[in-house]
């Protein structure tokens, strides 16, 4: 049984992100947890946060949150049923990362969904939003789920990376269960600059990548562009890409593909999905 951690605030954007994950995860057992957070900062005197006893808490700070989240449940509910799938409401009145964090280990918590509003670039949004604190603060995996996303089967499944990190097998093992529950195809996509070689550390770990997929549908890419990140929607256009998988210990280039685009043509950010794993 798969528990899964959903973030809402009663929004469209986190209503797509719901719908997703129920059509992402429609073959495997999952229990998916409902949570709001009422932010404390939204309750301070000043710039001191407000502490009130447990009792007024529930009586009346989370009193709209947990009627907000029967309707969401009775919404959910009307949808096509799965049998594999149960649900569990949470309310919480805390800091967000706080929460989150509680919930993870309280519920062993396997994977986070958050929808995302992206219609002005990405980083326009996340950076400083809950969402960015999230995938920067929390070491749990984060599927993010644009507002304009519609579930795909996952049939082509991007995997940038720089060759500079040394991936560890069990972050790999996260991919392949995915392109096992798909058959889908990963495809590894190097951005390079015009005439740069890889050096003998890159090209080890590239063979290591090899090796480990060796039995899954695999291909290696590489692109030469200037930014990475216009590299990346070259070939999210190109290959017809229906996830992209990012890993948070490669700082750089995760940081580069999710908070950089802010352009007009970088649009993978409102349509594509992002598996953002932690080791």
């Amino acid at each position: 049984m798969k528990n899964i951690l959903v973030p809402t605030d009663f929004s469209e954007n986190s209503w797509n992100a719901i719908k997703y994950a129920l059509e992402f995860f429609k073959d495997t057992p999952c229990n998916f947890y409902l949570l709001h957070v009422t932010l404390i900062s939204n309750y301070a005197a000043g710039d001191s946060p407000i502490f009130p006893t447990d009792t007024l808490v529930e009586k009346t700070i989370l009193k709209q949150a947990k009627s907000s989240l029967i309707k969401l449940l009775k919404k959910i509910k009307k949808l096509k049923a799965n049998e594999k799938h149960n649900f569990y409401t949470l309310s919480n009145y805390n800091f967000f990362i706080d929460a989150v964090r509680n919930q993870i280990q309280e519920k062993d918590i396997d994977l986070i969904v958050m929808g995302t509003k992206g219609a002005s670039g990405l980083s326009e949004v996340i950076v400083g939003s809950n969402t960015g604190d999230l995938i920067t603060q929390v070491k749990c995996p984060v599927l993010i789920i644009p507002e304009e996303a519609v579930f795909t089967i996952p049939e082509e499944i991007a995997f940038p990376t720089d060759y500079n990190i040394f991936y560890q097998p069990n972050i790999l093992k996260r991919i392949s269960e995915i392109t096992k529950m798909y058959d889908s195809a990963i495809r590894i996509l190097h951005i390079a600059k015009k005439g740069e070689k890889l050096t003998e550390f890159q090209l080890e770990n590239k063979d290591f990548l090899n090796d480990y997929f060796l039995d899954e549908k695999h291909s290696f890419h590489r692109i030469t562009s200037k930014k990475i990140e216009t590299g990346v929607q070259c070939f999210v256009e190109s290959r017809n890409i229906n996830l992209i998988i990012m890993i948070a210990k490669n700082l750089n280039l995760f940081q580069r593909i999710l908070f950089k685009p802010t352009v007009e043509e970088i649009s993978y950010h409102i349509e594509i999905p992002f598996l953002v794993l932690h080791e």
